[in-house]
């Protein structure tokens, strides 16, 4: 059975920085596309950043310069540098595999907020 598991999250002030991890298990993590997704309040779940498993990156416009995404096969586990954050990018925030997603995880809580 997949599972993903993310941490990181946290109440943070316009500005600050957060990293989140995403752990993945029963599945082959280092042959997957995966991505990191951001869900905010009565608003649909929207794709912000992806990394093959070649390690190629992608970032949706409005993080592009603010957050890297990153990967580590060895343990896993994705994560996501997110720096420079702003009250817009609160957010439940969920990893998954781009392509044929698996049962999302719980996600974390981002709030920016002063």
């Amino acid at each position: 059975q997949v599972q993903l598991v993310e941490s990181g999250g946290g109440l943070v002030q316009p500005g600050g920085s957060l990293r989140l991890s995403c752990t993945a298990s029963g599945l082959i993590f280092s042959d997957n596309y995966m991505g990191w997704y951001r869900q905010a309040p009565g608003k649909m779940r929207d794709l912000v950043a992806d990394i093959t498993n070649y390690g190629r990156t992608n970032y949706a416009g409005y993080v592009s310069g603010r957050f890297t995404i990153s990967r580590d096969n060895a343990k896993n586990t994705l994560y996501l540098q997110m720096n420079n954050l702003q009250p817009e990018d609160t957010a439940v925030y969920y990893c998954n595999r781009v392509r044929q997603p698996v049962d999302w995880g719980q996600g974390t809580q981002v709030t920016v907020s002063s």
